[in-house]
């Protein structure tokens, strides 16, 4: 149970060694140029789980395509999709072109500035409202994320496990018993660039922190093995198969399923192996390729012809790891064929589909040759 008693000079200490280093030490980002609600939601969202050197010529294209809230609530999923292709987590793009749809219906197109207005939003938890409402509006609310977690662990040499519930809810608690109520924004942003930067999650700068005579990890010499976190199951492994498949010159593409995983994305057909991986990563190429057109054979009505390794496809999921191979092969269709998620498009039109990052290596590996006839 965390109970932390705070004496007011230990905050005020706190409070003023924290907002002076943010004012010497803050990153010039872009999202940090302006206090637009509607910009910051989409910063937020984009840094979750990304780093912020990726995200910045994302964000910035991001916003040129879509410079206020009512653009993107106009534009097509698609259309979105295709903006966010290679940042990965894309139904963080799918809940954000819902939840700024909700905003225009519900509040006139007006980002809301209370926190139970905040949490009805489609894809705004409570971190997502806490930065929103403090960085933007200058509410006194907390906005936890992983960053904030490690350095109020220290501070405070928590020892339980964050990744319960309970302990973020009473880490949030703390941290709203801290926040100073006439600079919210410079405090949250600054406990969170602390993490960043400072507070790392191996080889601390603790030299360098401003906070250290007034962190219990540090003084205790225990900073490294904080926070306490339970182990995460490994993503488990899973044997793919896929084809580019060619016919006059195009290639079947088909979109996946508007729920799950990569919901709404464009692929090459592809099949999974469902038996033991071990078997799978014992496979050579021909046995591979030869159950893959046995595969193809009972969805598509083509003859399958000159097969041709292509290039590993390998990715990792939270839960799964893909580990698989693409095979190239011209087709012949043997009767009239057509499907509302499939197509076939020329190399060049490729690119006006988002497709998840595996499938965009293959993507750029099919514009760097030439065409395959059948």
């Amino acid at each position: 149970m965390i109970s932390i008693q705070l004496q007011p000079e230990y905050v005020e200490q706190l409070q003023a060694e924290l907002l002076a280093w943010f004012r010497r030490r803050h990153r010039n980002l872009p999202w940090r140029r302006e206090r637009d609600p509607y910009r910051i939601w989409v910063s937020e969202v984009m840094l979750q789980q990304t780093r912020v050197d990726t995200v910045i010529p994302y964000y910035e294209r991001f916003i040129r395509l879509f410079p206020t809230l009512e653009d993107l609530a106009r534009a097509d999923e698609a259309e979105v999709l295709k903006a966010w292709e290679g940042l990965g987590y894309y139904s963080r793009a799918r809940n954000l072109l819902q939840g700024v749809r909700e905003v225009c219906e519900r509040y006139g197109g007006q980002v809301p500035d209370t926190m139970e207005e905040m949490l009805s939003i489609k894809g705004i938890g409570p971190y997502t409202a806490g930065a929103i409402l403090s960085i933007a509006y200058g509410k006194p609310v907390p906005a936890v994320d992983g960053n904030v977690m490690r350095v109020i662990s220290r501070l405070f040499s928590i020892q339980e496990d964050i990744a319960k519930a309970s302990t973020r809810k009473r880490i949030e608690e703390l941290v709203q018993r801290l926040i100073p109520p006439d600079a919210s924004s410079h405090f949250n942003q600054g406990l969170m660039e602390l993490g960043a930067l400072v507070c790392l999650p191996r080889s601390p700068a603790c030299e360098d922190c401003p906070l250290q005579a007034l962190c219990q990890a540090y003084r205790d010499g225990n900073q490294e093995t904080l926070p306490v976190k339970a182990q995460k199951k490994p993503p488990r492994p899973v044997g793919l198969a896929a084809a580019v498949l060619w016919w006059d010159g195009k290639v079947l593409i088909r979109r996946r399923p508007h729920e799950g995983l990569l919901a709404g994305l464009w692929e090459f057909p592809n099949v999974v192996w469902e038996a033991s991986f071990d078997r799978w990563r014992n496979m050579s190429r021909d046995e591979k390729v030869f159950w893959l057109i046995g595969r193809l054979e009972a969805i598509y009505p083509f003859r399958f012809e000159k097969p041709r390794y292509l290039m590993p496809v390998r990715h990792v999921f939270s839960h799964i790891k893909w580990d698989g191979a693409v095979f190239e092969l011209a087709v012949t269709p043997l009767a009239e064929w057509q499907c509302q998620d499939e197509r076939w498009v020329s190399v060049e039109e490729l690119s006006r589909h988002a497709f998840p990052v595996p499938y965009g290596k293959v993507v750029r590996t099919i514009q760097r040759t030439q065409p395959r006839k059948s």
